[in-house]
């Protein structure tokens, strides 16, 4: 299926990047208790910011986000036992009751973990925002959102709060320059899924998409 084509300049870009950039480090913090002294995803938003500073659109925006990627994919599995240890150790009459973590974990340790694979997927989205497509298509507004979208839900798991996700969303609306409500309203409907993720998807689209009142 082919998409027409819409007009996205490399400052439009710059600026989405730097933005989402900001998002995703605010949940760092979350990732690095999770996994300490990993870098992975300090990096991937490290390149995003210097790709908005004026950077060239390199290889190691993509390599930076794939080891995200997989930083936040070794916590869906530490996160995953966790939550079959708890599984374990449950008393039988008691009942299991599954976290809310990405990664399924239950309890604080889960809550944890969980916070931290939010927040690397967050990383991935911003060095994923470097390379949004200027094609009608949907599916490119998750790279306008996905930063500020897991930040929000990294601090949700991080709290256990879902009123602590609402504030960061309003907090990453509160700095999203111009240029991003402009270049989302180019775009058809995003596809923001089911569950709290699609439901912050849906909320901060709805937001950027709003006439700027600035």
């Amino acid at each position: 299926m082919g998409y027409d084509e819409i007009p996205l300049s490399l400052d439009e870009l710059r600026q989405l990047s730097l933005w989402t950039a900001e998002c995703a480090e605010r949940a760092l913090p979350l990732f690095e208790a999770a996994s300490p002294g990993d870098r992975r995803a300090r990096d991937a938003i490290e390149a995003a910011r210097t790709f908005g500073t004026g950077g060239r659109r390199t290889k190691a925006i993509r390599t930076t986000a794939f080891a995200a990627l997989k930083a936040a994919g070794e916590l869906a599995t530490a996160a995953a036992g966790a939550s079959a240890g708890a599984a374990a150790g449950a008393a039988p009459s008691a009942g299991v009751r599954a976290g809310a973590g990405v990664g399924g974990a239950g309890g604080a340790v889960g809550g944890a973990v969980g916070a931290g694979e939010a927040a690397a997927r967050a990383a991935v989205g911003a060095a994923g925002s470097a390379y949004l497509h200027p094609l009608a298509a949907g599916t490119q507004v998750k790279h306008v959102v996905a930063a500020a979208q897991y930040a929000a839900y990294a601090e949700e798991l991080a709290t256990g709060d879902p009123a602590a996700a609402d504030a960061v969303v309003e907090w990453a609306l509160e700095r999203a320059p111009v240029a991003v409500r402009e270049v989302i309203a180019r775009y058809p409907e995003g596809s923001p899924g089911r569950g709290r993720l699609g439901e912050l998807h849906r909320q901060l689209e709805a937001e950027l998409r709003r006439p700027s009142t600035s």
